[in-house]
């Protein structure tokens, strides 16, 4: 259920114009378990007089008119094409919100005449023996006949010409663990297409334009040394995917020792430079000129089949030039370690409940008083510096840490970090932790690599195929094991939001890496809910990033619940109040969210109302002055409460990143309280 704005909106009419996009999302049990039951006996009942008529024709005509089968179809195909409510946002939205309902326009049923020519005599002679029994058999047959009916045509498939007519039976038979672990794959919605936009294309013709775009299968290498900010470096990338071949870049911003490799080569580190093996091509100049006259044919040609020597240049190796594991030894952590062999950690009872990988905090100080030489006093003391550091934490957090039969739990012991937070896949790390400006500097320069490599230029779209294999993607998954207990509190305004805009956008990059393209509202709850890094000592989620911090600890669309509550250590994060302009780069990989691009804390609120721009006038919010009617995005209507108090103040907040006529003619319809909004569907399909 929407949230009713306060006040009242001086006459202007809203609704949302289409069906939701994601047809598929039925068949991945997006629907409720009891929306499918509430479909199939509403079917059932809108169906079962026609059924019972269509009976009595049989009992006396022995066939089934084709025609009463035309108004069976036909009346199944209405109430499939019935409109669900509205898609609901992300990770905290209602199943079954989003479920599309369409037919195939053939029949699911044989033709009775056609099917009639090729009977078999025994199918006859039943059939006539049927006729002759009386209506008893004639009524088991109906039931079955309507039972067939109701499976067949409550699921058919708008993708496929010919539909699987007992599929969404199965489905709604299927538990809810089952359903889920069936419909998420990895990178099971990551195409190296971006034209199999229409999911009802034949699968043949999709296989076509796939292959179309496929790169060339070489044993050659090719490297091309780029760097930052880039112009013909950004034109040698589109020159080489346009001849579909596949290449290795190599940032020498990112890898500052390859320089010297560049300049030992080619006397120069002027950068794009492209290698075919051993064989220096040149800059992008040199290129164009090759294939011009041709003769960059030629060297492909020989490329494809003959493999690189040992002279050529290597790819990035592994942790090259990466400043994340290195760093002193943290002694806190050595002592955490040992302290984890010694005490004991085991499943305990406290306050009539039970918590899993727990220690007692007296047996705690009795290992550091022994450990340490510390009196008992001074033993408890050292714990709580542990904890302040966060090496565990109480069960309940009533306490830091004191002596006693408290209950204690090491970070990566606790059953939330373990299980859903991914970057902490080897315990807590033993270096000493950095200062958090220092790993968002170095978490702001790699995304902007990794961006400006991987995606389109006008952010749009994400080649996530490649980043999974990159050397940038791995360095970044070092990089955050680096925030497990790094101070985020007292960092400013500024840098705050840069930061976890930052870490928000390259985290659903990660999410989706890592567990697929949610196809429904039940795989996207679990995407924006359930994956989540330790930062901090705290776990947080996309949506708590974005609900939670960036929002000021504001609701979450359709739910009643904040982020964090009152005791929540996370409230401390959270900014004082909602920065609205979040949501205008805040990325999730969706297509009808803002264009992908890094931020920096010092220029942070230009850069800000620069994506508002970008987003609105491109499409984010159109106006059509002829009819009075405001085209506005689904996330002015989600977020309706971070831009003003009804849906005027919206509109009017939003006119200010229009262009100035189109700002001027919407504030004058406005006024005249003749608007009408129409909220844009929402494409959830992957920015790929």
């Amino acid at each position: 259920m929407d949230e009713k704005p306060e006040g009242h909106t001086d006459g202007i009419h809203k609704e949302d114009q289409g069906k939701p996009l994601e047809v598929e999302e039925m068949h991945s049990l997006n629907i409720s378990k009891d929306d499918v039951n509430k479909l199939e006996e509403g079917n059932k009942e809108d169906k079962d007089d026609k059924h019972v008529e269509q009976g009595d024709r049989m009992n006396k005509d022995g066939d089934l008119d084709s025609k009463a089968q035309e108004e069976v179809n036909e009346t199944t195909r209405e109430d499939l094409a019935e409109e669900e409510q509205e898609p609901v946002f992300d990770g905290t939205e209602v199943p079954g919100m989003q479920a599309n309902r369409s037919s195939s326009t053939r029949s699911l049923d044989p033709d009775p005449e056609e099917e009639g020519s090729v009977w078999p005599e025994k199918a006859v002679a039943l059939k006539n023996f049927v006729k002759e029994k009386g209506a008893a058999v004639t009524s088991v047959l109906r039931r079955l006949s309507l039972k067939r009916d109701g499976v067949e045509q409550a699921n058919v498939d708008v993708d496929k010409d010919t539909s699987d007519s007992a599929k969404l039976g199965e489905q709604a038979a299927m538990s809810p663990r089952t359903a889920e672990r069936s419909a998420w794959n990895p990178l099971n919605y990551i195409k190296v297409s971006r034209d199999t936009d229409s999911e009802s294309k034949a699968e043949q013709g999709k296989n076509i334009i796939e292959e179309s775009l496929l790169p060339i299968a070489t044993k050659g290498r090719i490297i091309l040394y780029t760097r930052l900010g880039c112009r013909d470096c950004r034109e040698a990338r589109l020159f080489l995917q346009r001849k579909r071949l596949r290449y290795v870049e190599i940032n020498i911003d990112v890898y500052p020792s390859r320089k010297l490799e560049i300049e030992k080569v080619s006397g120069s580190c002027a950068v794009p430079k492209v290698f075919l093996n051993e064989v220096l091509i040149g800059g992008l100049s040199e290129l164009k000129g090759l294939d011009e006259s041709g003769k960059l044919d030629e060297k492909i040609d020989f490329f494809i089949s003959e493999a690189p020597s040992p002279e050529a240049p290597l790819p990035p190796l592994p942790g090259e030039d990466d400043v994340s594991d290195n760093g002193p030894v943290d002694e806190l952590a050595v002592i955490v370690q040992k302290m984890k062999a010694t005490i004991v950690v085991k499943d305990r009872l406290y306050k009539m409940r039970r918590f899993t990988n727990c220690f007692l905090g007296s047996e705690a100080v009795d290992f550091l008083s022994e450990d340490q030489y510390l009196e008992r006093e001074e033993a408890v003391e050292f714990g709580q510096k542990l904890a302040s550091e966060h090496f565990f934490r109480h069960v309940l957090d009533e306490n830091l840490f004191e002596d006693g039969d408290h209950l204690y739990r090491f970070l990566d012991h606790d059953p939330t970090v373990s299980s859903q937070c991914h970057n902490i896949p080897r315990g807590i790390i033993e270096l000493k932790p950095k200062p958090i400006a220092e790993i968002a500097s170095r978490l702001r320069f790699l995304s902007y690599a990794i961006f400006e490599a991987y995606a389109s230029e006008d952010g749009r779209h994400v080649d996530y195929r490649s980043i999974h294999g990159s050397e940038e993607f791995a360095r970044y998954l070092r990089i955050v094991q680096e925030l497990q207990r790094v101070k985020v509190q007292d960092m400013p305004r500024e840098e705050k939001l840069a930061f976890f805009i930052n870490l928000y956008n390259m985290m659903a990059i990660h999410a989706i890496l890592a567990w697929g393209h949610p196809a429904g509202p039940l795989e996207r709850r679990k995407l924006f809910g359930d994956f989540k890094y330790v930062v901090g000592g705290c776990t947080y989620s996309l949506s708590s990033i974005q609900n939670g911090i960036l929002r000021g600890n504001q609701r979450p669309p359709y739910n009643l619940m904040k982020p964090f509550g009152v005791k929540d250590k996370r409230s401390q994060v959270a900014l004082p109040y909602p920065e609205p302009l979040i949501h205008f780069a805040l990325v999730c990989g969706t297509r009808s969210g803002p264009a992908l691009q890094c931020y920096s804390p010092g220029n942070i609120d230009k850069e800000l109302m620069d994506a508002a721009r970008d987003f609105l006038r491109a499409g984010g919010l159109i106006v059509d002055l002829s009819g009075k009617v405001a085209y506005a995005s689904k996330i002015l209507k989600w977020y309706s409460v971070d831009f003003g108090k009804n849906e005027v103040e919206v509109l009017k907040h939003a006119s200010n990143y229009l262009e100035p006529t189109d700002s001027e003619a919407l504030l004058e319809i406005i006024a005249d309280a003749q608007l009408k909004v129409i909220y844009q569907p929402y494409d959830w399909r992957l920015n790929c």
